[in-house]
Formats: structure tokens, C-alpha cells, sequence
């Protein structure tokens, strides 16, 4: 099954059969005619998740729910605050709603990115507060409202919930990258916020899992996870939410955009991980 809303797709069942969440929230495609961007759609692309909702989609043949984001990242990113404004984007530098900077502005990817990963501005204007106020309800706030709305019906289900958020990260760090232009990134990079998103042992089974399929594994490095792990994990009352980043360079070309023959395999290897994480949140969540 697979239900749609402007601002996402919602893969596999309609209601909670597993413990397990998965979401995507940079891999949409879908450009709104009000973009207004000054660089083309395919640098939009820059910033861009390709394929990541595919990667994982076998686990929807094990009951797994994956949310999907239908636009793109740069047109505004759901893995911000929907304060996290950058005022350096805003007509009159003044943003009148709730204000919650990340530090993310600095680089040019805050709530709505003004730059490209190596520095290029995206627009040749600064936006209206109703421009950015509108993008956040008709795409920002739904996309929320779905996976809070799925982890809790799942908590409620089972009595615990696991949120995986599924990203991919480009080879090597740009000029505005994580961790610093140049740098060549591991294969896998968990995040859980420095062991404050979720229980260190599930953390462990993800990267010992992938680790011993021969993946170079690191943990919150560079990336710890950002809001979309921070703003529905709690893991004290069994709600776990883990970011995982998954190389390019495994499963696809960063200059054409095209996969590879590694995606076959990087795919089978995510539902190797799925399978694995079923069955220790089947075994967590057992009545003893």
C-alpha cells in the first residue's frame, strides 16, 4: 500500500505492523512551481538524498512503514526546525514566528538552504516571510505531523518504537560540507546525538551488523543526527530514533547521478539490517 500527500509518500502499511519506523526526508523529487531558484534543477539536486527511499524500500515487504519526503531538500529541509530560519534569506532579515537558529545557517542549510554544498548561492533574491511561512505548512509541518503521528501509533502498538532515519551522504565533503571540505567520509556514519537518541545497544546492533558485512562503520562522525531524530526520541520512555548515512560512492555516481551495480547489493545488505533489527525489537518488545 502507498498513500500520498503532497508533501510525502507513505510506503508499506497503513498501520503499524512492526516495531520498526523508517523515513526518508531528502530524497523527494518533486520541484513546486514556486521554487524560484537562480541555478538549475539539477544542482538543486546537489543537496539531495538520490534513491535512499529505494534503497530501503524491501523493508515495506517485511511491514515496515517508510515515510518519504516528495520534495526536494533544498526547496526546504525537514530535517530543520521549523524555526531554524536563516535570516540572511529573509526580505527585511526579520522572521516574526518562532525563531530557533541550529547553527546550520552559517553553512547555508538551515530550515531553507541558501546555498549549494560548495557554496553557490541558490537564489538571486531574498524570500518573503509568506513564501518561507507557506512552505512550512503545506510541506514542513505535514511530513512532521506523519512521523510523529506513525511513532506514537507504534509505541502505543507495542509499547516501544525504533526510527531509523534514512540519509546518504556525498563521498567527500564540500566547501560548506560536515566535517570539513575534503574529507572523505566512511562508508556508514550512525548518528544518535552522542548516545541521547536511543539506547547505545541498538546503536551497537546497527554498526556491528553492517561492520561485519565489511563496512567501514563510524558513529557520530560527522554527523550525530539532526531534528528529525532529536524531536521524537526519548529514550527513557523506549522511543529510539538512530541517523543513518549511507555513502554514494557504495551504490551510485555523484556526477551523473546514475546508480551503479553496487546498489543491488548495498540494498540487500539494508535488508539484511532490517531483518536483524526485526528481530531484536520483536525480541525487546516479547512479554517476559
Amino acid at each position: 500500500m502507498t498513500a500520498t500527500h503532497p508533501s510525502f509518500v507513505l510506503h508499506g502499511p497503513a498501520e503499524p505492523r512492526t516495531p520498526l519506523v523508517l523515513d526518508s526526508p531528502h530524497s523527494g523529487i518533486d520541484f513546486p512551481a514556486d521554487f524560484g531558484a537562480a541555478v538549475s534543477e539539477l544542482a538543486l539536486r546537489d543537496g539531495e538524498d538520490c534513491f535512499v527511499d529505494e534503497l530501503w524500500l524491501p523493508a515495506t515487504e517485511r511491514g515496515v512503514g517508510l515515510l518519504a519526503a516528495s520534495v526536494p531538500r533544498t526547496y526546504i529541509d525537514y530535517n530543520r526546525h521549523a524555526g531554524d530560519i536563516d535570516l540572511e534569506l529573509v526580505e527585511g532579515g526579520q522572521w516574526p514566528h518562532e525563531y530557533l537558529p541550529s547553527g546550520k545557517a552559517r553553512l547555508g542549510k538551515a530550515l531553507i538552504w541558501r546555498t549549494l554544498d560548495d557554496g553557490t548561492p541558490i537564489y538571486d533574491r531574498r524570500l518573503g516571510v509568506e513564501e518561507i511561512h507557506r512552505r512550512i505548512e503545506r510541506y514542513h509541518r505535514p511530513y512532521h505531523h506523519a512521523l510523529a503521528k506513525r511513532i506514537e501509533a507504534t509505541h502505543a502498538r507495542f509499547g516501544a518504537s525504533w526510527h531509523i532515519d534514512c540519509h546518504s551522504m556525498n563521498a567527500v565533503g564540500g566547501a560548506q560540507g560536515e566535517g570539513g571540505a575534503g574529507k572523505v567520509r566512511a562508508d556508514i556514519v550512525l548518528g544518535d546525538r552522542d548516545g541521547t537518541s536511543c539506547d547505545p545497544a541498538f546503536t551497537e546492533l546497527v554498526r556491528a551488523h553492517l561492520g561485519a558485512r565489511g563496512y567501514e562503520v563510524k558513529v557520530n562522525d560527522p554527523y550525530k543526527g539532526v531534528e528529525l531524530v532529536r524531536a521524537y526520541s526519548n529514550p527513557a520512555g523506549r522511543r529510539m530514533s538512530l541517523q543513518l548515512e549511507v555513502n554514494k560512492r557504495l551504490y551510485m555516481d555523484e556526477k551523473t547521478l546514475q546508480k551503479t551495480v553496487g546498489f543491488a547489493l548495498l540494498q540487500s545488505d539494508l535488508a539484511s539490517l532490517v531483518d536483524a533489527v526485526l528481530a531484536y525489537t520483536t525480541e525487546a518488545t516479547r512479554p517476559h
